[in-house]
């Protein structure tokens, strides 16, 4: 499916964002409570919750396509066209987890299980997970 007008807008508005990867790394003190950062070899980069999937080595990754993560019919339909993870399109979706969802497949009932809105810093937290590779 293709991105809505303003989501498209805001990507061309951006192109390349000035996320600051240490900002960042602080502010993912903010998703912690749900999310963890562990390597593909094991190691525990940042312990977290088990709500969402792990985030290393998100950028990159298709949207719903950690295989050990159930996701929800919402981010399930917004990663069936198999986009994967940019900083971009991850920084939209932490500021309204459901808008972009509800943007990117064009259809309004969807809602994803991710409820917290980062309201500002969402290009930092997505700059710092792209150096976690």
């Amino acid at each position: 499916m293709l991105l809505r007008s303003s989501v498209l807008l805001a990507l061309l508005a951006n192109p390349a964002l000035a996320g600051d990867p240490a900002v960042g790394e602080k502010e993912f003190n903010k998703c912690k409570a749900c999310h963890a950062l562990v390597a593909f070899d094991g190691t525990v980069v940042v312990k977290g919750g088990k709500t969402g999937p792990n985030l290393y080595g998100v950028i990159g990754r298709p949207v719903g396509g950690m295989p050990e993560y159930v996701y929800g019919p919402a981010l399930l339909a917004a990663g069936a066209d198999g986009q994967a993870w940019d900083e971009a399109s991850l920084a939209l979706y932490v500021s309204d987890p459901n808008k972009w969802v509800q943007e990117k497949t064009g259809d309004p009932g969807l809602k994803t299980r991710m409820t917290f809105k980062l309201a500002k810093g969402g290009e930092d937290v997505a700059a710092y997970l792209a150096t976690l590779k």
